[in-house]
């Protein structure tokens, strides 16, 4: 399987930040010179088990029960192979058009749909009670964890305890933010809300549907399913729910208004600066592609031309909104057209310059098929993108002279490896 990259370890926006758990600055990847400067203080800690003994104390003293801590720890190994995670992780730059034709694949967009037929009824309930639309929720559900899939979960994730025990006894720089996830979990436990055994997830210890970090699990989880426990595993209530209130309470996501429009802008039009209201972008000259008129004229938006001559975009508050879940541009874009994809939305009209038509289904699974044959391991061939496709695209991409080699898998790409000798 091959969606390694759907968990919250890190890899490159198109505008060159690394993603970063939502909420949570302590799962930020420490960089390689970090990793280097550490070594010194590694050498000085204390054996893990003496760590441990000692950071009982800490534990009991948030509430942690003897008995809780005593059971969660008995036999606990720190899982030293995330300290390798902070230091190894593969960089991809995509370009804006590269990101989006990844994200909002084919694949996503079919199960999407099927996940709006499945969970109708709780997506209803979650519009009705914080006007968090249903695409909205889709198209987050879908990038954070394409939507919960079980494959992923089974082969792409870990113990979070033994990962984050090893980070807080073992990574020097951001020692009290990884402790404090570490209690976090502890408490989970301590709850009754899950068992050592049930919390899976990254390296960096995000979880679930919507990937929460311990903390955020504490900090704005509901039970929205009336269970008794708050939980981002098994059936989606909790984790939809919260990530809806989150939106609504800390992005002051407005109920009935829509994201934004993607938008025409004549050549002779000097457009406005600022947020403007729907009405004066439409008197300055600036129309929705699709020639329809704008539904709400007093509205505001702002304008957004990520890259010079390709699509530009009217953002209105509930845009950014979303943004405030992870503060990448990029990601709230596809978050919002993958949304809308699966509801019956069109793909964008205006072209990225230098863009290609994203591949279908069947042309990532025959990418991922003859590099497997030529020696490349794409981690399987099931047509979902992640760091193992990519690292065995930008590995033959790399063996053939391809500048850049940027791992990107699309039709160009399965064009040269048509043309590719077969061993």
């Amino acid at each position: 399987m091959s969606s390694r990259v759907i968990s919250h370890e890190r890899h490159a926006s198109p505008n060159g930040r690394a993603r970063q758990p939502w909420l949570q600055p302590v799962a930020a990847v420490v960089i390689a010179l970090i990793w280097a400067a550490s070594a010194p203080a590694q050498a000085g800690r204390a054996p893990f088990e003496q760590w441990l003994k000692a950071f009982r104390a800490r534990a009991l003293a948030r509430g942690v029960s003897s008995e809780t801590y005593a059971r969660v720890t008995r036999d606990l190994q720190p899982d030293t192979t995330v300290l390798e995670n902070l230091r190894t992780q593969p960089e991809f730059n995509e370009q804006l058009w590269q990101y989006l034709n990844r994200r909002v694949s084919e694949w996503r967009v079919t199960r999407g749909k099927e996940k709006l037929e499945e969970h109708a009824a709780l997506l209803s309930r979650i519009e009705r009670d914080f006007g968090v639309e249903p695409s909205v929720m889709l198209g987050l559900w879908g990038i954070e964890s394409a939507y919960g899939d079980p494959i992923v979960q089974q082969n792409h994730s870990r113990p979070v305890i033994p990962a984050l025990a090893a980070l807080a006894w073992s990574e020097p720089r951001r020692r009290s933010d990884w402790e404090q996830q570490f209690l976090d979990a502890l408490i989970i436990v301590e709850r009754g809300w899950a068992t050592p055994a049930e919390m899976r997830g990254s390296w960096a210890g995000a979880m679930g549907h919507t990937q929460w970090m311990p903390g955020v699990w504490l900090a704005v989880g509901i039970d929205y399913d009336g269970d008794g426990r708050v939980s981002p595993f098994g059936a989606p209530d909790d984790a939809l729910g919260s990530s809806a209130r989150y939106l609504v309470e800390r992005g002051k996501y407005r109920r009935g208004e829509h994201w934004g429009y993607e938008v025409r802008i004549p050549a002779d039009v000097k457009a406005p600066n600022g947020s403007q209201s729907y009405a004066v972008w439409t008197k300055a000259g600036i129309a929705r592609v699709d020639g329809q008129p704008f539904p709400q004229p007093n509205a505001t938006a702002r304008l957004w031309v990520p890259v010079k001559s390709g699509p530009a975009f009217l953002l209105g508050p509930n845009f950014y909104a979303v943004r405030s879940y992870n503060p990448s541009m990029s990601y709230a874009l596809s978050i919002f057209h993958l949304g809308d994809r699966v509801v019956g939305g069109a793909p964008f009209v205006q072209q990225f310059p230098g863009s290609e038509r994203p591949p279908t289904l069947s042309e990532v699974q025959e990418i991922q098929r003859r590099l497997t044959a030529l020696g490349f391991d794409t981690g399987g061939t099931d047509g979902r993108v992640g760091n193992d496709t990519m690292l065995a695209v930008r590995n033959f991409q790399r063996k053939i002279g391809t500048t850049p080699a940027d791992g990107y898998v699309g039709v160009t790409l399965l064009t040269r490896l048509r043309e590719a000798p077969t061993p």
